[in-house]
This record gives structure tokens, C-alpha cells and sequence, in this order.
């Protein structure tokens, strides 16, 4: 058992009671962490009160709140099955090639054990449903004043979610995918694409395997690929090393490959203080441990590379052998490549 600090009281002594009452009578003790954690959320509601928050702010907050809730009840059922998040175009017809090629990507990661988080609406939406198939896939739709049905696949099903703001979508986008995809689309594929993009090379999300995927012969996404080369990466504004983040293909059976290969052996990722700990599937050898801290000692802050068992901090996956090392927090495209050389090990 971890001995945890104990917490520093912010709360009216007279205001203390009650709190602890609201959490013993909904099953809990205040002081266990998850107590301490709703204690800590109840007093910074009632705090907006002492703010003086106006109507819209605390509709804004309570809502937030209440969305975050029941889609975590959603899904904290599914904990255990990996997951991927499709974007692409609502407008895709289905009788269109990156529709049908959307169908054949999400059914081959079906067929791996996978389930399929998207939109609720039509175009590579719907294909990424239909291609899952009902039983694995979440629909995680947006209130709009337009394209707000839900498609044939998901409409009905208890694994479908809608959301008044985008910001607590998205958050529940990432927050369970182990695999991010992107098809054609406009501004929103754009949007959530590059805010993917920004979360893993800052370090904000775990690194995923990201997949932008066309057709078979489609070059939306090399078009795409020009720009950043010509527009971000020459001028300095990314680094080469962020070009590791994502991977271009007109093949989705290549796409599912490299989702599935990316966790050959990786398994997790979490920091324990100013260490990163990357979880394996096996052990590497000593010879291959030797050459990441050869090939990869610019990420390491000070010491090396070292491999042990879980850490006590640590509760998920014990079983599990370890990579430890005090990360520069710096380079997250260089941490994507070591990722993959660990995968590449016999």
C-alpha cells in the first residue's frame, strides 16, 4: 500500500462535517484518495458561489461536469479493450472509395480485438461503425443545428453519447484511444487532427500510433504531408524529429499493421515523479538494452536506461517488466522512434 501525504485541509471546520457526510453517503471514505478527490471537487463548486460566478459560468461548469461523468460511466466498462478514434468527413458518401476504405480499416481492427470511438453522423462516421460492426463501437456525437442524427449503425445503442461542448468530446476522444485515425475531411478532421498532434508532441497525451489514411491511390494526405514539410518543418516552426508522430497511407490493411505493430511489445507509458516508465510485454535483453542507451542517450536527462519490475507508485499491469530513465521531457518524436526500436527487437 502506498503511504500518501496527508492532504492539506482547505475547508471551514465547521464545513468539514457535512462534506464527509455527502461522501460516506454515497458509498465512499473521505479519506481514501478517491474520497479526498470528490471532497476537493465539491469544494471548488461551492467556491463559485463565494466567486460570486454568474448563471452562464456555472451552467458551463455543471455541464461540463455532468458530460465527463456519464461518459466516463460509459465507457469504464470497455476499460480493458483497446481502442481507436476515427475522423474523417460526415459528407463521404458511401459509395465513395475513402468511405469503402474507411469500412475495410475499421473491420480488420475489429477482427484484431479492437473497438472504434467516432462521431455519430454519416460519411466516415457511419463507415467506421458499420465496419466495427455495433457491438465495437462507441458513437460520441456533438449538439448541432445540423448533422445531428445519429447513423444506422450506433442510433439507440447505450454506447452512444452526445455532447453540448466540443472541448469535453475531444477530451473523451483521446483520453481512451490507444490509436488515433484520420480520413479526408474538412475543418473539424483538421482540428482534431492537429490537436493530436499537438497533445503528443507535448507530452499532454501518451504517444498513439496517429494514421492518416486515403484511398487506395489517394494523395489528400501527401498534399497534406507538402505542407507541413514546406510550411512548418523548413521555416523551424516543427522539428524533424515531430515528422515520427504520425504515418501516411492509401493501404488500410498498412494502417492496421501499424497500429498493431506499434504495440508488439510496448505496452503503456506514466510518469512516476521526474521518471518515465514505458511498460513492455517482454523483456528486452541486456545487448538491447546497452544499444537504446547508445541510440537514445539524448533523451535521458541524467543516469540511464535501466529495466526492473513495476514500481510501488505503480498499479496497473504489475506483471509487467519496465524501462525506466529520467526523461528530458523534450523530443516526443525521438521517444515515438525509441518506442518503435523497442518493437523492432527480437
Amino acid at each position: 500500500m502506498i503511504k500518501r501525504p496527508a492532504p492539506v485541509r482547505r475547508i471551514k471546520p465547521d464545513l468539514a462535517p457535512h462534506l464527509e457526510a455527502c461522501i460516506r453517503a454515497f458509498g465512499s471514505d473521505p479519506q481514501n484518495p478517491a474520497g479526498e478527490l470528490v471532497e476537493e471537487m465539491l469544494l471548488t463548486s461551492l467556491k463559485l458561489l463565494t466567486d460570486k460566478a454568474d448563471e452562464g459560468e456555472l451552467k458551463l461548469v455543471a455541464r461540463s461536469l455532468k458530460e465527463l461523468r456519464y461518459a466516463m460511466k460509459v465507457f469504464r466498462k470497455y476499460r480493458e479493450v483497446p481502442k481507436i478514434s476515427i475522423f474523417g468527413s460526415a459528407r463521404t458518401p458511401e459509395s465513395h472509395p475513402q468511405y469503402k476504405a474507411a469500412l475495410d480499416f475499421a473491420r480488420r481492427l475489429s477482427k484484431s480485438g479492437w473497438m472504434v470511438i467516432t462521431g455519430a453522423g454519416d460519411g466516415i462516421m457511419a463507415a467506421g461503425h458499420g465496419g466495427a460492426g455495433r457491438e465495437a463501437s462507441f458513437g460520441v456525437s456533438i449538439r448541432l443545428p445540423f448533422e445531428t442524427n445519429a447513423n444506422k449503425f450506433i442510433e439507440g445503442d447505450p454506447k452512444l453519447i452526445t455532447f453540448r461542448y466540443f472541448f469535453t468530446r475531444k477530451l473523451i476522444f483521446l483520453w481512451h484511444a490507444k490509436a488515433v485515425a484520420l480520413f479526408p475531411g474538412g475543418f473539424g478532421t483538421h482540428d482534431e487532427g492537429f490537436e493530436t498532434l499537438t497533445m503528443v508532441q507535448t507530452g499532454k497525451a501518451p504517444i498513439v500510433p496517429i494514421v492518416m489514411v486515403d484511398e487506395p491511390g489517394g494523395a489528400y494526405w501527401y498534399y497534406w504531408n507538402e505542407y507541413v514539410r514546406r510550411h512548418l518543418l523548413d521555416p523551424g516552426f516543427i522539428s524533424p524529429e515531430d515528422l515520427n508522430l504520425y504515418f501516411i497511407t492509401d493501404d488500410p490493411r498498412k494502417a492496421v499493421e501499424h497500429i498493431l505493430a506499434f504495440y508488439r511489445n510496448y505496452h503503456s507509458q506514466r510518469f512516476v515523479k521526474d521518471d518515465l516508465v514505458l511498460r513492455l510485454n517482454h523483456p528486452v535483453s541486456p545487448r538491447q538494452l546497452e544499444l537504446l542507451n547508445g541510440e537514445f542517450k539524448d533523451l535521458v536527462a541524467e543516469g540511464r536506461i535501466t529495466q526492473g519490475p513495476a514500481l510501488v507508485e505503480e498499479t496497473d499491469a504489475p506483471g509487467l517488466p519496465r524501462l525506466r530513465f529520467a526523461y528530458t521531457r523534450r523530443a516526443y518524436g525521438r521517444l515515438r522512434r525509441m518506442i518503435d526500436r523497442i518493437n523492432e527487437f527480437e
